[in-house]
């Protein structure tokens, strides 16, 4: 049975590429970032790509590739374009696909959807969460919002140094499973997030 995991995050930069890049070579699954706003030259698809070291992924085009790093709202409206859910079209495969959002759930891609719309209740959705302060209310919330869209959080992957008393009350709030963490590393690459696949292959299946 083959399976959709959507990773989002509480908000930007918290590390969903490279969460994505380790359930990706964790499954050998396909990839796909429906939308890329800005850096298209070294866009998070290309990133994921020299991430991973199977053959068996296929990496699929973005249904949009935009070119401001901005909320896709905003860049499309740069760009002279209008994004709908409509016209993204998730990719078939017949492998496990992994779909990288873009920021948090609530990211608007106009100004009457937001990322949240692009997902399906049959996905399995991992939220990327990492220590801040305010982290805490940015994961309750993000969970709050997938519950009352009727969609599912798979697990929370947390990201970034260890704070016990944060993860801990979120555990216990929340009531999702907790897949895992990915340290603080001085740097990423193949061997690194093969490792972390590794560990990661049992709770994701």
């Amino acid at each position: 049975m083959m399976h959709t995991y959507f990773v989002t995050g509480i908000g930007t930069e918290v590390g969903k590429t490279i969460i994505s890049a380790i359930i990706t070579e964790a499954l050998e699954a396909d990839y796909w970032k429906p939308i890329q706003a800005g850096d298209l030259d070294n866009s998070d698809s290309h990133k994921v790509e020299r991430l991973i070291s199977n053959d068996k992924t296929v990496f699929h085009k973005n249904s949009f590739a935009l070119k401001t790093p901005m909320s896709p709202h905003a860049a499309a409206e740069i760009d002279g374009i209008k994004i709908t859910s409509k016209k993204i079209k998730r990719p078939k495969t017949k492998n496990n696909l992994v779909v990288e959002g873009a920021g948090g759930l609530l990211v608007p891609i106009s100004d009457k959807e937001t990322i949240a719309d692009l997902m399906q209740p049959e996905d399995r959705i991992i939220l990327v969460s990492r220590h801040y302060l305010g982290s805490i209310n940015h994961t309750l919330l993000s969970i709050e919002a997938l519950k009352s869209r009727g969609l599912n959080c798979f697990g929370i992957i947390f990201s970034g140094e260890e704070n016990k008393s944060t993860e801990s009350i979120i555990k216990k709030m929340s009531d999702v499973p907790i897949l895992g963490r990915i340290e603080q590393e001085p740097y990423f690459d193949q061997n690194v997030i093969k490792e972390y696949a590794e560990s990661f292959i049992e709770k994701l299946k």
